[in-house]
């Protein structure tokens, strides 16, 4: 038995794509470890978003070298290989792969030629490959992901994605369903929907709208998330399906990136702060009790004092409940690459800080005001410090006292505290709720 061992770094989607390649490896005779120091072959599934994501695979790559042996095989695989391709099997001596993210179901034959010495880099790019052959090899819990969209069209200029992804291509309906009964036949009752920008889905002029209630009508799937949608897409169609759709959960990430519309227009982002808070308010009306979180880029190229205000301000109208906040690094081969007027590093850092510290204040306050509150929550996994992590529907995360057995089952709680971020909670109700 051949053991394999990956690690991922970056979004949903990477998680996504080591289960497909678990799934492909175990067709294939290959059995999971979780100890690199166990593994005949060691992959390292890589981000290329932010140069901090890329510095830590190097990092990780170079640690990883140790555990190789004699017909052990190293590789580097996703986005990050994608981006530089075969020149990293010059930069790394004991590298020994670099695959792309079309390029996965070719990890057998690679691999195998690889033991024997052969070194070898795929990144080309194959628009029709969803793998819809390939059954992906999850680990056991209450909920999955479902990729549905892979690629992107829109190109902003601080993003590599098009650039390691390829151009946007969305699965039949029918596949994804398929896919939602086979999980939901395993007892699966948790499903999360992933693309690029996902909400732009179309496929024989069927829009995300009607995936959603295509989805969400699965017997079985009690909950129904997506991730990350794209602020403009936000049709008529698909807000009512999310209203409309029992299993639709009430929280929406929204990408913001700057809340300035001089920076925007640098971005190539395809909407004005005004637009942005049009759709906070479609979504507001539609569903009045949706959380909203989203992602704010700081100190991008040219901008100012006064625009970075505009942001802070933004997230206060918009009443934002959380934010995942970073500084801008410059990607190479993305448009922004070539804009003048670069922030200086300890001014971006600065405006980081602010913008951490507002966040925090603003999540804070509105967390606080839930307590007492009750929610139905799905209990997910152990919790690093004892007790179990559960979620509501609107995405708070509840640390509750309850034991393993309690993984999947649908709790109603009450919140008790909060530290800002996450919440306590006791149970409102000592029997779980019947899964559907």
């Amino acid at each position: 038995m051949k053991r394999v061992y990956i690690e991922t770094f970056g979004c949903q989607m990477n998680v996504a794509d080591t289960e497909l390649m678990f799934g492909v490896l175990g067709e294939h005779g290959y059995q999971r470890v979780d100890d690199p120091a166990q593994a005949d072959v060691m992959l390292v599934n890589t981000c290329a978003v932010r140069d901090n994501a890329e510095q830590r695979v190097a990092g990780r790559v170079g640690e990883l070298q140790r555990h190789k042996v004699n017909g052990s095989v190293l590789g580097v695989v996703g986005c990050m290989a994608q981006r530089l391709g075969a020149t990293l099997l010059d930069q790394v001596p004991k590298l020994d792969l670099v695959l792309g993210p079309d390029a996965y179901r070719n990890l057998p034959s690679l691999i195998q030629e690889a033991a024997l010495g052969h070194r070898a880099a795929d990144t080309e790019f194959r628009s029709w490959e969803h793998y819809e052959d390939v059954p992906p090899a999850r680990r056991p819990g209450p909920t999955a992901f479902v990729t549905v969209q892979r690629g992107c069209d829109y190109k902003c200029t601080f993003c590599i994605v098009p650039y390691t992804r390829g151009p946007e291509r969305s699965r039949r309906l029918e596949d994804v369903v398929a896919e939602v009964e086979q999980l939901a036949a395993t007892g699966i009752t948790e499903v999360t929907l992933l693309g690029q920008t996902v909400n732009s889905y179309q496929h024989d002029g069927r829009d995300f709208g009607a995936l959603l209630r295509a989805v969400g009508a699965v017997p079985g799937v009690r909950r129904l998330r997506f991730t990350s949608p794209y602020p403009t897409d936000f049709t008529d169609s698909v807000i009512a399906a999310m209203a409309d759709t029992p299993a639709v959960c009430e929280h929406v990430h929204l990408p913001l990136q700057s809340g300035s519309n001089a920076v925007l227009k640098r971005m190539l982002r395809r909407y004005t702060r005004e637009e942005y808070l049009e759709t906070v308010r479609r979504l507001r009306a539609a569903i009045p009790s949706i959380t909203l979180s989203t992602d704010v880029i700081v100190g991008f190229p040219g901008e100012t004092e006064t625009q970075f205000g505009e942001t802070l301000e933004l997230l206060a109208e918009a009443a934002i409940d959380d934010a995942y906040t970073f500084r801008y690094s410059i990607r190479e081969g993305t448009p922004a690459e070539r804009l003048r007027d670069h922030v200086p590093d300890d001014v971006a850092s600065e405006r980081l800080d602010r913008l951490i510290a507002v966040v925090r204040r603003q999540t804070r306050r509105r967390n606080l005001g839930r307590i007492g509150s009750v929610h139905e929550v799905l209990v997910e996994q152990p919790a690093k410090r004892g007790g179990m992590l559960a979620r509501t529907r609107t995405n708070l995360m509840v640390l509750l006292d309850v034991g393993p057995e309690a993984i999947g089952h649908y709790l109603e709680v009450r919140l008790t505290g909060t530290t800002g971020s996450t919440f306590t909670g006791t149970l409102a109700q000592t029997r779980a709720l019947a899964v559907l």
